[in-house]
C-alpha cells in the first residue's frame, strides 16, 4: 500500500460508526474545546502543503493608477502613518498579506511630503523600480532612494520618509507583517515629531562604512543579524549580473542556469540573509531563456524590473511586463521565460523555512 493510500484509508475509510454515543463524545468535545484528530488528518497532516494563498499577479498598470489616486485624496501623518497599499493575496480570507508570512505593498509619496518616524518590531526592505527624490532616514543617517536600489529597514530601527523631488515617487515595500502577526511577537513605538531630516548625500553612513568590495572596519568586527548596509546600489547589481553573462559566454560556471544569471544580497558581518526573515535576490534572464519548473517550501514574491516575459503558475501562464508582482505559495509549481532580457527582483521567506528544518526543493517535477 502507498504512503498517499494508506494516508487516505486513515483520513477516509477508518472513520468510527455514527452512534448516538458518538454524537454524544463528539459534543463534548465541542464543549470542552477539543478537535480529534482522526476527522482532520488530511487537513493538518496533508501528503503535500496545500496552501490557501493562491498564485496571483498583480499589473503595474493597475496599481500605479490606484496609488496615485491615493495621493490625491488620502494625507500622510501621524495615525495612518504612510500610505501604503498591501497586495491582498484573494486566497488569504480579506487580509493584507501577499502570502501566510510575507507582506507587499505598493508606497507612494507625493513631492514635499514627510512620512513621520517610527520604528517596529518587523523587518522591512523598499525595492524601486521607477523614480529618484525620495529619502528614507534610518536611525539618523540618510539614504538616497534611487531605481533599482534596494533598501533595508531591519526590525526596531527608527525610519522616515521625505520627498525633496517635484515629482512623486512610488516603491514597494516587502515586511514579514503576517509571520510577526501570527506568531504574536510585534512592538510599535511611534518616533519624533519632527520633520524628517532632508539631508541629502549621495551615500549613506552604512554604505561609507562597508561597501568596499572584500574589505571589512575593525571597528565592526562583531556579526549583526541583519545587514547594517542600508542601500544595495543597482550599479553594483547590475555590473555582477552583467559579468556573470560575459563569464558565461567565455566558457566559465558563472551563472545558475544557461542564460539565467543571479545574485542574492547578502549581510556582509555574516555572509548569510540580509534580515532573519527575508531573503531578497536579483535575477536576470537572456531573451529567449527559459527556467525549469521549480516547486519550494515557503513563499516567494517576484516583481518584474525590466523587460517582458511570462511565468508559469500552477499550469497557468500568465505575461508579465515592467512593474508587474505576482507571489508562488507553498510548493506551487513555477518557471519563466523571457522574451527579451528579463530582470526581476524576488523576495522569500527562506530564511524562516531553512532555519526550522522545513525547506524542501524540487526542480524539473524529480
Amino acid at each position: 500500500m502507498t504512503e498517499a493510500t494508506t494516508h487516505d484509508t486513515v483520513e477516509h475509510g477508518m472513520q468510527p460508526e455514527d452512534t448516538p454515543e458518538l454524537r454524544a463524545l463528539y459534543k463534548g468535545f465541542e464543549q470542552a474545546n477539543l478537535l480529534p484528530l482522526w476527522t482532520q488528518l488530511g487537513d493538518l497532516m496533508p501528503i503535500t502543503p496545500k496552501p490557501r494563498a493562491l498564485p496571483h499577479v498583480w499589473k503595474w498598470s493597475d496599481l500605479l493608477p490606484l496609488a496615485e489616486k491615493s495621493g490625491e485624496l488620502v494625507p500622510v501623518g501621524r495615525g495612518g502613518e504612510r500610505r501604503a497599499i498591501g497586495l491582498a493575496n484573494p486566497g488569504l480570507g480579506g487580509n493584507a498579506y501577499i502570502s501566510p508570512t510575507l507582506w507587499c505593498a505598493i508606497q507612494y509619496l507625493c513631492p514635499g511630503e514627510n512620512a513621520p518616524e517610527h520604528r517596529h518590531s518587523q523587518n522591512a526592505f523598499r525595492f524601486v523600480v521607477e523614480g529618484e527624490g525620495v529619502w528614507t532616514v534610518v536611525n539618523g543617517d540618510p539614504v538616497r532612494m534611487s531605481r533599482g536600489d534596494l533598501l533595508l529597514t531591519p526590525g526596531w530601527n527608527f525610519h522616515g520618509h521625505h520627498n525633496v523631488a517635484t515629482e512623486p515617487m512610488a516603491w514597494i515595500d516587502g515586511l514579514d507583517i503576517p509571520f510577526s502577526q501570527q506568531m504574536d511577537v510585534g512592538f510599535f513605538e511611534f518616533g519624533s515629531d519632527r520633520v524628517t531630516d532632508n539631508a541629502t548625500p549621495n551615500y549613506s553612513q552604512g554604505e561609507r562604512l562597508w561597501c568596499h568590495p572584500g574589505l571589512r572596519p575593525l571597528s565592526q568586527l562583531n556579526d549583526t543579524v541583519s545587514s547594517p548596509i542600508g542601500a544595495y546600489r543597482w550599479e553594483f547589481t547590475d555590473r555582477a549580473l552583467t559579468e556573470q553573462l560575459l563569464l558565461e559566454d567565455e566558457g566559465q560556471p558563472a551563472t545558475v542556469e544557461q542564460g539565467h544569471a543571479a545574485i542574492r544580497y547578502v549581510n556582509p558581518t555574516t555572509g548569510g540573509d540580509v534580515m532573519p526573515t527575508i531573503r531578497c535576490e536579483f535575477h536576470r534572464l537572456r531573451a529567449g531563456t527559459q527556467t525549469p519548473a521549480r516547486q519550494e517550501v515557503g513563499s516567494t514574491v517576484f516583481q518584474v524590473f525590466e523587460g517582458k516575459g511570462t511565468v508559469v503558475l500552477g499550469g497557468e501562464t500568465r505575461t508579465l511586463e515592467k512593474g508587474d508582482i505576482f507571489v508562488v505559495p507553498s510548493w506551487v509549481s513555477w518557471s519563466l521565460q523571457a522574451e527579451t532580457q528579463f530582470d526581476l527582483f524576488r523576495f522569500s521567506d527562506a530564511p524562516i523555512m531553512e532555519r526550522l528544518h522545513f525547506m524542501r526543493t524540487q526542480v524539473g517535477g524529480a
